[in-house]
């Protein structure tokens, strides 16, 4: 399975690990580790070092309850960074946004792929990544950031999400960007419950017959820390579980804060996978 990307191909045959970086002083993890950006250039190195195949960079929290904030302030805490990262590391950048003139300035300055938890339904996005084309990552989520964990419901939260991701899908093919630069995620956090979430992830390999590349990201996420009783600081092992778990079940992109451990937690879970007698 390979991605296509505006100046490369991103071999998935085996799944890859996406690294974090949040350029925000409220992510609920690392929110103001990284925001200068001296400290954001070593820690993109630093992931890139430890195994990472994509940055994914991000200048607004989607926490439960966080704030939006302005174009020009996302655009101020992102863009320096992606030029800068660009002009000394080949590798490859990701947009963590929502909105499509941050989508189309990170894509000038060197974002070769898109990571839209509102998969995109924004005006003008899905324009935005045919014109540069970029690769898009299309996420399921329910409600906004500010209030989705309110009181999330569905009948069927699997097939809920299966079908959203489908006609998201379908928009991104009808709109000219073609079926090899989509990248699914099914959004654990986004809009669901705890037992959402769970039976969702119990039941990610259901998704592979739609033939596209599943990103996953539960990196110390609440759903982690509400099974074990954790603080945040204090899930890795748990996100590690999940994420040597996803890619047995065909996951090809793990989105991940702590990037060395996941690496070696995601190349064994693959070759189990792989494994042939």
């Amino acid at each position: 399975m390979i991605l296509q990307l505006p100046t490369r191909q991103l071999d998935l045959r085996t799944p890859v690990v996406m690294g974090v970086l949040n350029l925000t002083p409220d992510s609920f993890s690392d929110g103001g580790r990284h925001n200068e950006m001296t400290a954001a250039l070593a820690r993109a190195r630093t992931m890139l070092e430890e195994g990472a195949a994509i940055i994914d960079i991000g200048g607004e929290s989607t926490r439960p309850g966080a704030a939006a904030v302005s174009v020009q302030e996302e655009l101020d805490r992102v863009i320096p960074v992606i030029e800068h990262l660009r002009k000394t590391q080949d590798c490859v950048i990701s947009i963590d946004t929502m909105k499509p003139e941050v989508m189309a300035a990170a894509c000038v300055a060197g974002a070769e792929l898109i990571n839209d938890v509102n998969a995109l339904q924004a005006d003008g996005a899905l324009a935005v990544a045919r014109a540069h084309g970029a690769a898009v990552c299309v996420m399921h989520m329910q409600g906004v950031p500010q209030t989705m964990q309110a009181a999330p419901q569905y009948r069927d939260v699997v097939r809920e999400v299966r079908d959203f991701l489908v006609a998201r899908v379908a928009a991104c093919i009808a709109a000219g960007i073609d079926g090899d630069r989509i990248v699914i995620d099914p959004g654990f956090g986004f809009g669901k419950s705890l037992a959402h979430n769970l039976f969702l992830f119990k039941q990610i390999h259901t998704f592979e017959d739609l033939g596209l590349p599943i990103l996953i990201g539960v990196s110390r996420k609440s759903m982690l820390g509400q099974v074990l009783n954790l603080p945040v600081e204090r899930r890795l092992n748990a996100g590690l579980a999940a994420a040597a778990l996803a890619a047995s079940q065909g996951a090809r992109i793990i989105r991940t804060h702590d990037v060395l451990a996941t690496v070696e937690a995601v190349k064994f879970a693959a070759a189990v996978r792989q494994a042939t007698a």
